[in-house]
Formats: C-alpha cells, structure tokens, sequence
C-alpha cells in the first residue's frame, strides 16, 4: 500500500515537525520566530483597531474569543473567524489577531478563538468549543453577515471538523459561508505515531473520530473551501492536503485547491498580515462574492 504506515518512525517524526522543512531558519529558532512575529501583529492589531477581548463564549478557562472590529462597521459585516495552530499544544489567541488590520480596513470583523489546548485540553473537548464558540457568535452577534473560517494547521484541523458539524443538536446554525484551510491535518492516525500524540494522548478512535478526511458532511447550498497548502510544508502535510480537498470535492463541495510557492509552513500564514499576500486577497475575494 505505500504511505505513511511503511514509513520508520524516525521518518514519520520527520514528516510530523513542521520546523524541520523551512529553508529560511533552523528548526530551534523558526518556532520562536513564528510567536514573535505572531504576537508583535497581534499587538500591532490590538492598537489599531476597536476590540472586545477575552469575551467568554462558555466557562471554561480558554473559552474566550477576541474581537476586532471593521474600521467603518455598517449595520452587519462579515466575519473571519480565526483558529490558532501549534499542534493543539500551544499558542493562544493572544497571538491570533495578526491577520486583523488588512481586513477590518476592508469591513470584515476578525474574532480569534481560544481553545484549552493540551495536555488539559482534550482533542474531541477542543472540536466542542470550536463548535460552540462558533455557535455562540451567531447568537450574540446579530450584526455578523456571514462566517468565514481560517485555521493554520491544528487550527485547520478545527476548522475542518466545525465544517463536519451537525448543527441541529446546537441550537443555532452559523452562517458559516467559506473556508479557508492552510497546512493543515486532516487525518490524524498517523499522529498516534509521533511525539505530538505524547500531550494529546489519542486513541485510535479519538483519532478516527476527529479525523476530517473521515467525516466529511454533505455539502451546504453555498460555502466554499479553500485548502492551502505551502512548498516548503513537508510532503505528508502536503499529500494530506490534497487529499482532504479530494474528499471535499468528491462529496459535492465547493472547493478550491492551493499550493503556494516560496512559503512554508509558518509564513504561509504569517503573511496574513500584508494587505497584498494572494492569500489575504484572496479571503478578501471569497467574502466579496458572497
């Protein structure tokens, strides 16, 4: 069969750690620039723009969201919803704000999502409050005109399995309009493998459970996915990518499909915050048309 499974698992953990693919730095370093440069957008956002922060949606300790506000609000705008990476282990919404500026200019809403990672996070809690902050955001906030997800990596993962949700058993359905998922996972089983799975602590039915790839839900009247994917991302994150889109596409979604150059796993998303990164414009795009 090929694949991961015929992989050793030095190979696997190779595969596994983002940090090990970039040109640009080390793998020691690249992380540490990453919530750097993270967080210095994020403060950068905070200053410009008019915010509700830590909002709790439920409460629990990280169930709490931050609000940036579009520079001219209308009566309703729209709502770019972001979901933070760091393998479900760190990072927070305290450095999540960075993708902001270039938006809220352009009267889209950004909410960053805080979520207990782990080790006192669990994986199927995490996908709970995803859901249930998402939820909470179509209740409390009228004036949101549509909900656009973004996740980065684990985040991805996340803001796959809220587009796996069955809405009827929350009380509210989101109007979640488009997605955008950058280096993300999307099956999880190979991580039972690697060190990742030493906080997360997954069984394999945990893993099954919350793997999008695996659950992939019918697809709604009018939201469209985007799957990104970086060059210098190593190639399982890359095949993951593509095949989830695959499996999007083959149940009927709209779905879009792309692998960026000269980016890898970290800017891809650091990015965000330039106004003229194709991907910033192309969420930009997706909002416009909807």
């Amino acid at each position: 069969m090929g694949g991961w499974r015929d992989m050793s698992a030095e190979a696997l953990e190779q595969q596994y750690s983002p940090s090990r693919w970039s040109p640009r730095l080390g793998s020691d370093t690249i992380i540490q620039a990453h919530i750097a440069a993270t967080a210095a957008g994020t403060q950068r956002a905070r200053a410009g723009a008019e915010t509700s922060l830590h909002v709790p949606y439920g409460a629990g300790e990280g169930e709490r969201l931050d609000i940036y506000y579009p520079t001219e609000p209308s009566g309703t705008f729209p709502a770019l919803v972001y979901i933070h990476g760091g393998y479900w282990q760190c990072l927070s919404k305290d450095e999540s704000g960075f993708a902001a500026p270039p938006l809220v200019s352009r009267g889209v809403a950004v909410v960053a999502v805080g979520y207990d990672t782990a080790p006192r996070g669990r994986l199927d809690a995490m996908v709970l409050q995803v859901r249930r902050s998402l939820v909470f955001l179509a209740q409390r906030y009228p004036g949101i005109r549509g909900i656009y997800l973004c996740g980065h990596s684990a985040g991805a993962h996340l803001a796959a399995m809220a587009l796996s949700t069955d809405w009827s058993e929350y009380g509210a359905v989101p109007d979640i309009r488009g997605a955008v998922l950058v280096s993300g996972v999307y099956d999880l089983e190979p991580i039972l493998h690697t060190y990742v799975n030493d906080a997360l602590n997954m069984s394999r039915e945990v893993a099954q459970r919350n793997s999008p790839v695996l659950c992939v839900a019918p697809a709604p009247a009018a939201c469209e996915v985007l799957v990104a994917v970086a060059q210098h991302d190593s190639p399982e994150f890359r095949r993951q990518s593509r095949e989830y889109g695959q499996a999007l596409r083959a149940a009927g979604w709209n779905v879009s499909l792309l692998d960026l150059a000269g980016v890898d796993h970290f800017d891809i998303i650091e990015k965000l915050s330039e106004e003229s990164y194709v991907l910033t414009q192309m969420i930009l795009n997706m909002v416009s048309r909807a």
